[in-house]
């Protein structure tokens, strides 16, 4: 079944919306809403549906430029993941290298090979990119 896109409706859509860049926190915060009761609708056109992946774009520029987001540092990421599985230093022996060099790295004494990368990516089961 092919689904009928209806730009008469989309244009009313878009005159009710209005979407633009958002440039305030009001802006946003009435997008947001406008997103969620789109994303409540049981049965979305595909006109609304339209109407709201150009508003989640939006969203989504004026989250990225107003509330960036850091990459945690490699070693941060290793402690996390340790916590999170219960391992203990001694479980990355053998690993990453010898006692000396756990300590090291986890102390962020020295810095995570792209080797180490990669067995640390493969002992938790993420991607070694996460530790460069």
């Amino acid at each position: 079944m092919t689904t009928y896109f209806n730009t008469t409706t989309y244009s009313q859509l878009l005159v009710e919306f209005q979407p633009k860049i958002i440039t305030t926190e009001e802006e946003y915060d009435r997008t947001l809403e406008t997103v969620e009761k789109l994303m409540a609708c049981k049965a979305r056109t595909p006109e609304q549906t339209a109407i709201l992946q150009l508003l989640v774009a939006l969203v989504e520029e004026f989250e990225n430029k107003h509330y960036p987001i850091e990459p945690a540092p490699p070693h941060a990421i290793v402690k996390h993941l340790m916590e999170a599985k219960g391992i203990k230093q001694s479980d990355l022996v053998g690993i990453i290298g010898s006692k000396g060099v756990v300590s090291e790295v986890l102390n962020e004494k020295r810095s995570i090979s792209k080797e180490q990368a990669k067995a640390l990516g493969e002992f938790f089961n993420v991607s070694p990119a996460l530790f460069i």
